[in-house]
């Protein structure tokens, strides 16, 4: 199953966070695509991850508690709102 990334959407980091999903950045040296994307909480920080490790699914091994399948799961498409 293909997913795919909504921008402006709001994502829900599997350890409970909140992020809006800012735009997509292409990385100079390795020409990797980036999620850019902001906390929601605090200080409003601004991250960047690999789009393939964003859209992956969560480490079962690592975390066999976690309920959510996805590393980050869409909440709220806000991207007809943006437009």
């Amino acid at each position: 199953m293909k997913r795919e990334l909504v921008i402006h959407g709001i994502y829900r980091h599997f350890k409970g966070n909140s992020y809006i999903v800012e735009d997509v950045a292409i990385d100079s040296e390795t020409n990797d695509k980036l999620v850019i994307y902001r906390a929601l909480y605090g200080d409003g920080l601004l991250y960047a991850r690999p789009l393939e490790m964003f859209l992956g699914p969560v480490d079962s091994k690592k975390y066999p508690d976690v309920k959510q399948k996805w590393r980050f799961e869409l909440v709220t498409n806000n991207s007809a709102m943006a437009k």
